[in-house]
C-alpha cells in the first residue's frame, strides 16, 4: 500500500507542474515529511530489535525510507529554485510556451510520468483516427525543441565549437562525429540506461519460471511457522520468494516495467534520430544554397547524389542513432546471459553458449553478404530507374521512332542484372532467417543432450530445462542484433563520409561578401545584411516577410551612374582548373533599358548572363553593379555616391534580379503559385502577366485552371508552355533588373511577337526596368536600346543598332539578311510608336479572346468528366479500406500453382514441429525429475541412473527436422517474393511501354515512375520479409495459445477478454498506423521534392535573393516530415506497450492457471514449464504480429496499384497487312495522299482535325503554319498514328497505313520533335541506337547537321559521353543533334516540327538551305513558328482550329491582300 501511495503521490506531482498549481504541493511537501519521519521511526525501531535483512518486511521497511527521503529531497529542491512558496517574490511561473500553442497536439514531452510511460495521450489521437482520416492538420505542429531549426542551431553551436578546436579540418569525418555526439549524445545516455534497465529485468522471466517450476515440482511447500519478533509476525524474504504465486506476480509487475522501460529507451532513441535527421537535412541545404555553379555544371555533383544524400544517408544516421544503445546494453545482456546459463546447467551451459557465440562471426558474414547484395542491387535499380525515368521522358519519341524495343530490352537488360542480385540478396536473407530460427535450436539440442549424457548425475529438470531455453532465446537476441548494429553502424560510418565530402565543397565566390573596411559607418552597414541563415531572435518568418514587402523604387538616373552592371577586363572560368569560358569581357548595361545579347549557339550568352550573377568562377577583372540595382536601393536605402570607396563599389550586394533561363525551371506548385514566386498577389499585374505572356487559352485547358499542379508531380506540360510560365514569372516580380535568357525558343511567332511587345516592351521598358534579353530572333534588335554581339566567348561588339551599322558593317548586313529585311525597314527608329503598338495590340487581342472562348466551349463536356474522376479519386483516397485480402490473393496467386502449397505447408510443418520439440522436452525433464524422485523414495542407489537415450534421440530428431523445415520455409518465401517480383516488373514494363500516348499525356510521370521505383522496390525486397515475419509471428501465437489451453484449458476462460481487447486495439492501430505510415511518405516527397527543385533551379532561386524564402520552407517541410515520423513512432510504442501489457496478462493467467492445476489435479511440472515458455513467447511475438499486419496492409498497396495500371489498354501494334505484303523499300517515292481525315486525342474528346484533304507530290516540300492550338502538330502525329483516326485515311506509297503494323510504319519515317530529347549514352548511340549505320554515314548526318567541328573536338568523338538529358550541351546543340539523328534514318519522307526553334538564325538558314539540297528528292514537311523558314517550300498548309484554312503556293498566298499567310508573314517581320 506504501508503494502504491508513493507512485501516487508521483502522479499527482507531476499534474500539478503541469496544470500550473504549484501552491497545491505544499499538500505533498507536508505528506512526504511525515511519510519519510514515520518510515524512518519504524526502520530504527527494527533495527533496535534485531531485525535484519533476511525479513521482507525490514527490507520493504528500508526501501520507503529511501524513496521518500529522495521525493522530499526532490521537492525542497524544486521549491529552493522555482520559489514557488515561503519566499518574499515568488516567481510566476507559466506553463510551456508549446502548451499556450493550440496548434502542438504532440504531448509526449508535457504529459505526466504514467502518460508519458503508456502513451496514454495518444488513446483520443488513435480513436480520432477511427473517424476521419489523419492529415497535417489533425497532427498539428511540432513542439519549439523537436522542431529542425531548434535542432540545427544544437548542431551548428557544436560544428562552430569543432571548428575552433580544430580549424585545420572542420569539416572532416572525426569532426561531424564529435560534433553529432555533443549536439544529441546525451538522450542517448539517457535511451542507453533504459535499454539496460529492461534488459535486465528482461532476466527476471528464466529466473521467474525456474522458481514457479522448481516449486510446484515440490508441492510449492514453501510457508514455514511465521517468526513473531515484538508483536508482529514477520516473514522471511526467502520464503515470501518462494511460494509459486508471489513469483507468478513479481513476473508480472517485472514484464509489466521491463516492457515500459525497453519502449521508452526505444522511443528517446527514435525522437533523437528523428531531431538529429532534421539538423542534417537543414545543414545539408544550407550548403547546397552556397554551392558552386560548376559542381552542378561539370557533373562533379549531381541533383540525385545531393538528394541521396537528404534521403538515404540522413536516415542511415537517424537509424544508427536508434541502433546505438545496443552497443552497450547488448555486452551486459550477453556476459549475464552465460553467467546465469553456468549457474543453471554448469559446463554444459558454455558448450550451447558457445555454438551461439562462434556462429554470430558467420551470421555477421552472411549480414555483409547481405549489405554487399543490397547495396548491388540498389546499384541496378538505380541504373534501371535512369533508363525507366528517359524512357518515359522520351516516349514521345520512341514511338515516333519505333524504338520501344531497343529501350525495352535496355530496362529489361539492366533489370536481368538486378535480379541476380536480387537472387543473391533473396539467398542471403533466406539463410540470415534460417539461422535465427535454427541456432537456438541447436544450441539447445546440444546442451541438453551434452548435460543429460555427459554429466548424468546432474539436475535435469523442468524447471533448468525451460528455465535455458528462455535464457538461450534472450541470448540469441543480441547477437542476432548485433550484424545489424554492425551493418548500421558502417553505413553511418559511411554516411558521415559522403557527408563531409558534401560540406568541404566549392562554395559560390560571394561577391556579396564585404572585406573589412576602415569606415566604421561602412562596416556596420554590412554587418547589418542578414548574411546568417537563420535569425535566433525572431521566427525567420517575420525575416521573409520583411524582406519583400518594400516595393521597387522609382530610379532617377544620373549621369554618373547610367549602368547597372558594368564588367572590367573579365575573365570568367566554370573551373579553376579549367580555361576561360568568357575572356576579356568589358561591358556595360545600361540602367532603365533593353539589352539584347546575340550571338551564334554556344558562343557564351547564357555563360555571360551567370557571370553578372555571379554563378561563374572569376578569374580577373570586375563586376559593379549600380547602387541602383542593389538590395539596400530595394530595401528603401538611399546611397550617396560620394561616400562610397570603389572597394565598395565592387563588393557591392548585388539585389534581387528577375532570372528566366533558357531552359524552363517550374515548382512542383500550381500555375499560379509558379507565377508569382512567393510574392504577394496582385490580381491586376497578375492578369496583365498572363495576357502578355498568352497564357490564358492554356490555362483554359487546364483541369483546374490556374490552380492545377505543375512539375515532376502535376500534368504534364509543353516546353513552350513551360517557357511563358518561367518567363511570365520573371514579369510578374517587381524589381529593378530583369534577365531574360532565350525566352522564344518554343514559342511560335504569333507569341513571340505578342510577348516582346505587351511583355518586354510595355509591362518592363516602359517602366523604365532594366531588361538584358538574349535572343536569337534579330528581327527584334531594332527595339534594343543597347546591342552586345558576341563570338566564341568574348565581346565582338557592343553598341546600338546605329551604332553597329556605322562601324561594323558587314556585321550589319549580315543581320540584315538573317532577318530577311528590307534597309528602309531594318533603318526604321529604334522605337516603335506606341500607337502601333495599341493597334497591334488591339488586333490581337480579340483573336486570342475568341479562340479562348471557342476552346471553353469544347472543353465544357471533357472539363466535366475529369473533375468527376477527381472526385472518385479523392473518395478512393479517403476510403477507409479493410484489410485488402484481394491484393494479398494477387501476390500469391503470382508465384504459382507449385511454390503457393509448399509455402503454406511447410510454414505449418514447420510450427508443429516446434511444439513437438517443447512437448518432448517437457516429457523428457518431466520423466527425468519423476524417476528420480521415485529412486529416492525407494532408496535404490543403483536406480539413481535415468535412461535418457530413447529421449534425446526422439529429441534430436525433431530438432534435426525443426532446423530442415526453417531452412525450407525460408527459401520458399524468398523464392516466392522473386517468382512474383520478375513476373510484375515484366508485365507492367510490357503495358507501360505498349501504353498510347494518350496515357502519358494524361498520367503525371511522377506517378508512372513511382511504380517503377517505390512499389517495385517494396514488392523486390520488402513484402517477403514481412510475409515471412507476420506468417512466423502468427503462427507462434497460434501455437503458444493452444499450448497453454492444451496445458490448462481453464485458461480459455481468460483468453476471450484478452482476445477482444486485442482485436479492438489492433483495429484501431492499423487504421491509425496505415494513415501515419502515408502521412510519413506524403510528406517525404514534398521534402525530397524541395530538394531537388532546389538544385535544379539554384541560378534562378540566387539570382531572386530568394535563399531565406526556400530555406523557410525547408524548415516547413522538415517539420511536417517530422512530426509524422513522431507520431508514427508514438503510434507504435502505443501499441507495444498494450500488447505487451496484455502478453503480461497472459503470463500472469497461464502461470496462476498452471500453478494451481499442478497442485490440485496432478498436472505435471514440465507442463508447467512449457505452458510458462510459451506465454512468455505471447508477450514477445503478439506485438510484432499487429505490427506486421499494419505493415503488410501498407505494403500490399504497391501490388494494388501495379495490378491498377495492368489494366492500361495497349496500343494496336497489328496491322492487316503481313511483312511480306509491304514492300522492302516502301515508302521510296513519299507520295502522300490525305482523304477527309478526321483525328482526335481520345475516343471520348472533340476532333482536333476535322475533314482534312490535300495530295503531297513526291520529294514536295511543304511548309504547315498557323496559332498554337490548330492542330498543325497534331497533323503530323496523324502520319504515325499516334492520335486516333476515327474518319477519313492517309495513303503514302499507294498504302493505307492504317492497314500497316505499328512498328514498320513508324521505322519508315523520320520525324524531329520541338523538344530536344537526348539520352545518357554516347553521341553514337543518340545517332543510331539501332545500330544500323557506319561511322561515315554518322559523319555524314553530324556535317549536314553543323555539328561535325564540335563532336570532333569532343574526346572520343562519336563516343562522347552524352549526359542525362544532353545537359552538357547547350539548348541549340540538342536541337542540332536531334536533326542529326533524324537525317541518319534517310527516309523518303520527313516530318520537322518546329525543330529550328532554339537555333540561331544564321545556323537556321545553313539547315534550311541543307534540307532543300540533301533532300531534294525527299518529301519534307516543316512546322514552322517562325513563318519565313518556309517561304521557299513549293506548298503551304495554313491551319486554324483543326480545319486547312489556305493550301497553295507560297507566292500565290503572298499576293492575295486578305491571305493569313501574308498577314503571318507581315508579322514575322
Amino acid at each position: 500500500m506504501a508503494f502504491l501511495a508513493a507512485i501516487t503521490s508521483v502522479v499527482y506531482y507531476h499534474n500539478i507542474e503541469t496544470s500550473n498549481f504549484p501552491k497545491l504541493l505544499i499538500a505533498l511537501l507536508f505528506y512526504w515529511t511525515l511519510a519519510f519521519i514515520t518510515k524512518t521511526i519504524k526502520f530504527v525501531k527494527f533495527c533496535d530489535n534485531g531485525v535484519g535483512f533476511s525479513q521482507l518486511r525490514f527490507c520493504l521497511t528500508g526501501l520507503l525510507v529511501v524513496l521518500y527521503g529522495m521525493l522530499l529531497a526532490v521537492e525542497i529542491n524544486v521549491i529552493r529554485v522555482r520559489r514557488y512558496v515561503f519566499f518574499k517574490t515568488p516567481k510566476e511561473v507559466k506553463p510551456p510556451e508549446d502548451l499556450q500553442d493550440l496548434g502542438v497536439r504532440f504531448l509526449q514531452p508535457f504529459v505526466n510520468l504514467l502518460s508519458k510511460g503508456t502513451y496514454w495521450w495518444m488513446n483520443t489521437f488513435i480513436k480520432t483516427a477511427h473517424k476521419k482520416p489523419i492529415d497535417l492538420k489533425t497532427i498539428g505542429k511540432l513542439p519549439i525543441a523537436m522542431r529542425a531549426l531548434t535542432n540545427y542551431i544544437r548542431l551548428n553551436e557544436a560544428f562552430e565549437a569543432q571548428k575552433n578546436k580544430r580549424p585545420s579540418s572542420p569539416q572532416g569525418s572525426g569532426s561531424i562525429w564529435r560534433a553529432l555526439c555533443c549536439a544529441f549524445g546525451r538522450p542517448l545516455l539517457l535511451s542507453s540506461t533504459f535499454r539496460i534497465l529492461a534488459d535486465l529485468l528482461g532476466f527476471t522471466g528464466p529466473l521467474c519460471i525456474y522458481g514457479i517450476v522448481h516449486n510446484v515440482g515440490k508441492g510449492n511447500n514453501t510457508i514455514r511457522p511465521q517468526t513473531k519478533m515484538i508483536g508482529v509476525f514477520f516473514i522471511s524474504s526467502q520464503e515470501f520468494l518462494s511460494n509459486a504465486y508471489v513469483l507468478a506476480v513479481l513476473l508480472f509487475f517485472a514484464l509489466l516495467l521491463q516492457r515500459t522501460f525497453l519502449q521508452a529507451s526505444y522511443y528517446v532513441a527514435i525522437e533523437t534520430g528523428i531531431n538529429l535527421r532534421g539538423a542534417i537535412q537543414t545543414k545539408i541545404y544550407n550548403k547546397i544554397m552556397q554551392l558552386s555553379t560548376s559542381n552542378m555544371s561539370m557533373g562533379e555533383m549531381t541533383a540525385g547524389q545531393i538528394c541521396n544524400l537528404v534521403a538515404i544517408d540522413a536516415n542511415q544516421l537517424m537509424w544508427f542513432f536508434f541502433l546505438c544503445p545496443n552497443l552497450w546494453a547488448m555486452p551486459v545482456q550477453i556476459i549475464v546471459g552465460v553467467l546465469l546459463l553456468y549457474y543453471l546447467l554448469g559446463i554444459s551451459a558454455l558448450i550451447g553458449a558457445a555454438v551461439i557465440i562462434v556462429l554470430a562471426p558467420v551470421q555477421y558474414f552472411v549480414a555483409t553478404k547481405l549489405s554487399q547484395a543490397q547495396r548491388s542491387t540498389l546499384e541496378y535499380s538505380n541504373e534501371r530507374l535512369k533508363k525507366t525515368n528517359e524512357m518515359l521522358r522520351g516516349i514521345k519519341l520512341l514511338k515516333l521512332y519505333a524504338w520501344e524495343h531497343i529501350f525495352h530490352s535496355s530496362v529489361e537488360e539492366t533489370r536481368q542484372k538486378e535480379m541476380t542480385s536480387l537472387k543473391s540478396f533473396a539467398l542471403y536473407t533466406s539463410i540470415s532467417i534460417f539461422m535465427n530460427a535454427a541456432i537456438p535450436i541447436a544450441a539447445v539440442l546440444i546442451t541438453f543432450v551434452v548435460h543429460a549424457h555427459l554429466t548424468r548425475r546432474a539436475d535435469f529438470s523442468p524447471s533448468v530445462a525451460f528455465a535455458s531455453i528462455s535464457l538461450f532465446h534472450i541470448l540469441v537476441s543480441p547477437l542476432f542484433l548485433l550484424s545489424s548494429v554492425v551493418r548500421s553502424t558502417v553505413k553511418a560510418l559511411v554516411s558521415v563520409q559522403k557527408l563531409s565530402e558534401f560540406l568541404s565543397s566549392d562554395e559560390i565566390e560571394e561577391h556579396d561578401k564585404c572585406p573589412e573596411l576602415r569606415s566604421a559607418d561602412a562596416q556596420s552597414k554590412y554587418q547589418a545584411v542578414p548574411l546568417k541563415v537563420v535569425n535566433r531572435k525572431r521566427p525567420a518568418r517575420e525575416d521573409w516577410n520583411n524582406y519583400t514587402s518594400h516595393t521597387r523604387r522609382p530610379i532617377n538616373i544620373t549621369e554618373a551612374d547610367d549602368f547597372c552592371v558594368k564588367i572590367t577586363n573579365g575573365f570568367f572560368t566554370w573551373t579553376p582548373e579549367g580555361p576561360p569560358a568568357l575572356s576579356n569581357i568589358d561591358i556595360r548595361i545600361p540602367q532603365g533599358q533593353l539589352t539584347m545579347i546575340v550571338g551564334q549557339v554556344g558562343c557564351g550568352k547564357s555563360s555571360l548572363l551567370l557571370a553578372i550573377l555571379g554563378e561563374m568562377q572569376k578569374i580577373s577583372g570586375n563586376v559593379s553593379w549600380s547602387r541602383y540595382c542593389t538590395s539596400d536601393s530595394e530595401m528603401g536605402e538611399d546611397i550617396s555616391p560620394e561616400k562610397e570607396s570603389p572597394v565598395e563599389m565592387e563588393f557591392r550586394k548585388r539585389g534581387s534580379v528577375a532570372y528566366a533561363s533558357q531552359k524552363p525551371w517550374l515548382l512542383n506548385a500550381t500555375v499560379e503559385e509558379n507565377i508569382t514566386f512567393e510574392s504577394s498577389f496582385n490580381k491586376q499585374r497578375y492578369k496583365a502577366v498572363i495576357d502578355a505572356c498568352s497564357l490564358q487559352p492554356d490555362i483554359d485547358i487546364l483541369p483546374h485552371g490556374d490552380q492545377t499542379q505543375i512539375g515532376e508531380r502535376g500534368i504534364n506540360l509543353s516546353g513552350g508552355q513551360r517557357q511563358r510560365i518561367s518567363v511570365a514569372r520573371a514579369l510578374y516580380q517587381q524589381t529593378n533588373v530583369v534577365f531574360l535568357d532565350d525566352p522564344f525558343s518554343a514559342l511560335d511567332i504569333h507569341l513571340s511577337d505578342h510577348l516582346m511587345q505587351e511583355g518586354i516592351l510595355k509591362m518592363l521598358r516602359e517602366d523604365k526596368r532594366t531588361v538584358v534579353l538574349v535572343t536569337h530572333k534579330l528581327q527584334y534588335l531594332p527595339h534594343a536600346d543597347w546591342i552586345i554581339a558576341m563570338k566564341d566567348g568574348y565581346i565582338q561588339r557592343e553598341g546600338t543598332l546605329k551604332d553597329i551599322q556605322k562601324s561594323e558593317t558587314e556585321l550589319f548586313e549580315h543581320w540584315k539578311t538573317l532577318m530577311n529585311r528590307q534597309d528602309q525597314e531594318l533603318e526604321k527608329e529604334t522605337t516603335i510608336e506606341t500607337k502601333t503598338v495599341l493597334e497591334r495590340t488591339n488586333l490581337r487581342r480579340p483573336m486570342y479572346s475568341r479562340e479562348a472562348l471557342l476552346k471553353d466551349d469544347e472543353e465544357d463536356e471533357e472539363e466535366a468528366t475529369e473533375s468527376d474522376d477527381e472526385d472518385n479519386l479523392s473518395s478512393v483516397l479517403h476510403q477507409r479500406a479493410k484489410m485488402p485480402w484481394r491484393a494479398c490473393g494477387k501476390y500469391l496467386s503470382a508465384a504459382g500453382i507449385l511454390l503457393l502449397p509448399l509455402l503454406v505447408l511447410s510454414q505449418l510443418l514447420k510450427h508443429t514441429v516446434m511444439v513437438a520439440i517443447d512437448y518432448c522436452l517437457a516429457r523428457w525433464t518431466s520423466d527425468a525429475i519423476s524417476g528420480k524422485m521415485e529412486a529416492e523414495l525407494k532408496n535404490c542407489s543403483h536406480c539413481l541412473v535415468f535412461n535418457h537415450s530413447p529421449y534425446s534421440k526422439i529429441f534430436s530428431i525433431l530438432c534435426c527436422l525443426g532446423i530442415v523445415l526453417c531452412l525450407v520455409t525460408s527459401i520458399a518465401v524468398e523464392w516466392t517474393g522473386l517468382k512474383v517480383t520478375k513476373k510484375l516488373h515484366a508485365s507492367l514494363l510490357n503495358k507501360i511501354i505498349l501504353a498510347p500516348m494518350r496515357f502519358f499525356e494524361t498520367t503525371p510521370l511522377g506517378s508512372i515512375l513511382n511504380r517503377f521505383s517505390a512499389d517495385c522496390n517494396t514488392i523486390d525486397q520488402h513484402i517477403p520479409a514481412t510475409l515471412e515475419c507476420l506468417s512466423r509471428s502468427t503462427l507462434l501465437c497460434v501455437s503458444a495459445l493452444a499450448v497453454i489451453s492444451y496445458v490448462t484449458p481453464m485458461f480459455l476462460i481468460a483468453l476471450v477478454p484478452l482476445a477482444i481487447m486485442c482485436y479492438f486495439i489492433q483495429k484501431y492501430f492499423r487504421v491509425a498506423s496505415r494513415d501515419l505510415q502515408q502521412l510519413d511518405d506524403s510528406t517525404q516527397l514534398p521534402l525530397l521534392s524541395h530538394f531537388s527543385e532546389t538544385v535544379e533551379g539554384l541560378t534562378t532561386i540566387r539570382a531572386f535573393r530568394y535563399e531565406a524564402k526556400f530555406r523557410q520552407k525547408l524548415l516547413e517541410y522538415t517539420d511536417s516530415n517530422n512530426i509524422a515520423s513522431l507520431f508514427l513512432t508514438a503510434a507504435n510504442r502505443w501499441l507495444e506497450v498494450r500488447m505487451e501489457y496484455i502478453g503480461a496478462c497472459v503470463v500472469l493467467i497461464a502461470a496462476v492457471t498452471s500453478i494451481t492445476s499442478c497442485l490440485y489435479r496432478n498436472l505435471s511440472s514440465g507442463l508447467v514449464g512449457l505452458g510458462l515458455t510459451y506465454a512468455l513467447m505471447v508477450s514477445n511475438y503478439l506485438n510484432w504480429m499487429v505490427r506486421n499486419l499494419a505493415d503488410m496492409e501498407i505494403q500490399l498497396g504497391a501490388v494494388k496499384r501495379i495490378h491498377g495500371l495492368l489494366k492500361t489498354e495497349a496500343e494496336n501494334y497489328e496491322g492487316l497487312l503481313s511483312s511480306s505484303q509491304i514492300p522492302q523499300n516502301w515508302p521510296d517515292r513519299g507520295e502522300i495522299q490525305i482523304q477527309n481525315l478526321s483525328v482526335r486525342y481520345d475516343s471520348n474528346l472533340k476532333p482536333v482535325l476535322k475533314h482534312v484533304n490535300a495530295h503531297i507530290s513526291p520529294g514536295q516540300k511543304i511548309g504547315i503554319c498557323g496559332r498554337t492550338g490548330s492542330g498543325k502538330s497534331s497533323f503530323s502525329l496523324a502520319f504515325f498514328r499516334m492520335v486516333d483516326t476515327f474518319e477519313g485515311r492517309i495513303i503514302i506509297d499507294g498504302i493505307d497505313i492504317a492497314k500497316l503494323p505499328l512498328q514498320t510504319l513508324r521505322s519508315r519515317l523520320s520525324i524531329i520533335l520541338q523538344d530536344p530529347i537526348l539520352f545518357s549514352g554516347t553521341i553514337r548511340f543518340n545517332l543510331d541506337p539501332e545500330k544500323k549505320c557506319t561511322d561515315s554515314m554518322l559523319w555524314e548526318a553530324l556535317e549536314i547537321a553543323q555539328l561535325k567541328h564540335v563532336v570532333k573536338a569532343l574526346p572520343g568523338g562519336l563516343d562522347a559521353i552524352v549526359t542525362e538529358g544532353g545537359e552538357n550541351f547547350s539548348q541549340g546543340q540538342r536541337q542540332l543533334f536531334c536533326l542529326a539523328r533524324a537525317f541518319v534514318r534517310k527516309t523518303s519522307i520527313f516530318i520537322m516540327d518546329e525543330a529550328t526553334a532554339s537555333i540561331d538564325m544564321a545556323t537556321e538558314n545553313i539547315l534550311q538551305k541543307v534540307v532543300m539540297t540533301a533532300f531534294a528528292d525527299r518529301t519534307v514537311v516543316t512546322i514552322a513558328h517562325r513563318v519565313h523558314t518556309i517561304l521557299n517550300a513549293d506548298l503551304v498548309i495554313v491551319m486554324k482550329r483543326g480545319l486547312i484554312l489556305e493550301y497553295d503556293k507560297p507566292e500565290v498566298l503572298l499576293e492575295q491582300e486578305d491571305s493569313v499567310f501574308a498577314s503571318f508573314v507581315q508579322a514575322d517581320k
